[in-house]
């Protein structure tokens, strides 16, 4: 999370700067208009009501050493709800370099929305707002296309997101005994098999933690043959 100040004065509580924070799982943009000026406990507010009450409490807030992060009102209320706050050094953008990447872009956009004077109605006259276009400025920074590579087109598009996390067993889990199931047979030709797959196009034997598998990259009956490629 980052601070963008000296902007100009917008909308009807003249809001002049910005705080930013980019998620670090899924790389979404907040862009949350405040005033210069403000304290550390109105900076806490604001993270609380827009960001924590959406989003969840953060593990780790990754910020510049800036008074209002390193203030004692703000580590002592992080330490509470148990966050870790992690500081970057000067001259050091690599401690959160995706963050800062992303930060300068909304930096870009929002001065530029003040640069070329975006004018919007406001009291019966014309002010510079950037803070009316901002939600379009921050959808157009998470509006994002995901591609799957050649291997993974093979597959689903669609998957649990679940899967991107990492997966800690649980101790009824760890208790629950295996099933073990016996490795299928080399069979290659399968059409006639009343199971979803059609053909199996190509097999290899792998070792995991000790232990042989044997895995296969199979072609379902819904699949059309120019897949197999």
């Amino acid at each position: 999370m980052d601070w963008v100040t000296g902007l100009f004065p917008g909308c009807k509580d003249n809001f002049n700067a910005s705080l930013i924070t980019v998620d670090g799982f899924s790389k979404s943009v907040r862009c949350l208009p405040c005033h210069k000026k403000d304290t550390e406990m109105d900076t806490a507010l604001l993270f609380w009501k827009k960001i924590i009450s959406t989003c969840g409490v953060p593990k780790i807030i990754i910020s510049d050493r800036i008074p209002k992060f390193t203030s004692e009102f703000w580590t002592n209320l992080y330490d509470i709800i148990g966050t870790k706050l992690a500081f970057s050094t000067a001259y050091h953008q690599q401690t959160d370099g995706l963050a800062e990447r992303m930060i300068q872009t909304m930096e870009d956009l929002i001065r530029g929305f003040c640069a070329h004077g975006m004018e919007y109605k406001d009291h019966g006259g014309y002010t510079h707002d950037w803070v009316t276009p901002l939600p379009a400025v921050q959808l157009a920074e998470n509006a994002v296309e995901v591609k799957l590579t050649e291997e993974f087109s093979r597959k689903h598009p669609v998957f649990p997101l679940h899967l991107g996390k990492p997966y800690f067993q649980t101790e009824e889990v760890k208790s629950t005994p295996r099933k073990k199931n016996p490795t299928p047979p080399e069979i290659v030709e399968v059409e006639d098999s009343p199971g979803p797959v059609k053909k199996i196009i190509k097999a290899r034997k792998i070792r995991l933690n000790g232990k042989y598998l044997r895995q296969y990259f199979v072609r379902f009956k819904t699949q059309m043959a120019n897949k197999d490629k």
